[in-house]
């Protein structure tokens, strides 16, 4: 896939560090000119060595108003983008599509009280970006932010959440981030042990939380496994909540670049 030179950006890598033999986080050189809001996405390329560039979708893991841009990214076995970025150190170059994409925004609520944020993997990205933006912390009085991964390991980011209310919390106090990850194949002290659908759907994910779902204030943002967010529409719509359209505004908004 090819895209045309004004429409991107040739960035350098200042970082490279890895959380497990297959997850890991890069940050890169920020066009000036390059704006989005906390929960976009923007499309990333590299050159290959036959001359063509193959292209990518990946969450702003950054805040809008910091003056690089940072990635969560898991090694697909075999990918043909993966396999050469995890190669990639200081120096080398990136490409960024000028435009940035995406609606998993806060704009698509016009109002709540509670965020739950759920994710799978990766699909933590977007999360961390909005998460890292002041906007969120001012909208909402309960922040639940909820990841599910395979093992402890997987759980990336986890000391830099557990530092977020200190550093975005404003003055008033008003705000409540709460922390709720999930490990699937092994049990860990300190967090859930199970799918995000089947907590959801038993009822121990609002018992966790000490908070129940209610589509008069509880808002939700999915991001991840495609599976995950099916199942997990599902189960909320049989709740009441329902997903948030520019025409009729809901309690539900998913990412779609999967």
């Amino acid at each position: 896939m090819t895209a045309s030179e004004d429409k991107f950006t040739r960035q350098t890598l200042l970082e490279v560090w890895p959380w497990t033999d297959t997850l890991f986080s890069l940050r890169c050189t920020r066009p000036p000119e390059f704006r989005f809001r906390a929960g976009q996405f923007a499309r990333l390329g590299l050159c290959k060595a036959d001359g063509g560039t193959v292209w990518r979708a990946y969450s702003m893991v950054s805040a809008p108003a910091d003056d690089y841009l940072e990635f969560f990214s898991v090694v697909v076995p075999g990918g043909e983008f993966t396999s050469e970025l995890c190669r990639l150190g200081p120096g080398d170059a990136l490409l960024v599509e000028r435009q940035p994409y995406g609606f998993l925004t806060l704009d698509r609520f016009p109002d709540g009280r509670d965020l739950w944020l759920l994710a799978t993997g990766t699909g933590l990205g977007p999360f961390l970006s909005i998460l890292r933006d002041p906007e969120v912390w001012q909208r909402f009085e309960r922040i639940l932010l909820v990841h599910s991964v395979r093992t402890e390991g997987e759980l990336a980011y986890r000391g830099q959440i557990g530092e977020l209310p200190a550093r975005m919390q404003p003055p008033d106090g008003r705000a409540r981030l709460q922390y709720l990850p999930l490990v699937t194949r092994e049990a860990v002290p300190g967090t859930l042990h199970g799918r995000i659908t089947t907590l959801l759907d038993n009822g121990e994910l609002e018992r966790a939380a000490g908070l129940a779902l209610d589509p008069a204030c509880s808002r939700l943002m999915l991001c991840g496994n495609p599976q995950m967010i099916k199942d997990c529409r599902e189960l909320l719509k049989a709740r009441g909540l329902q997903l948030s359209l520019s025409r009729k505004p809901g309690q539900v908004a998913v990412e779609n670049y999967w």
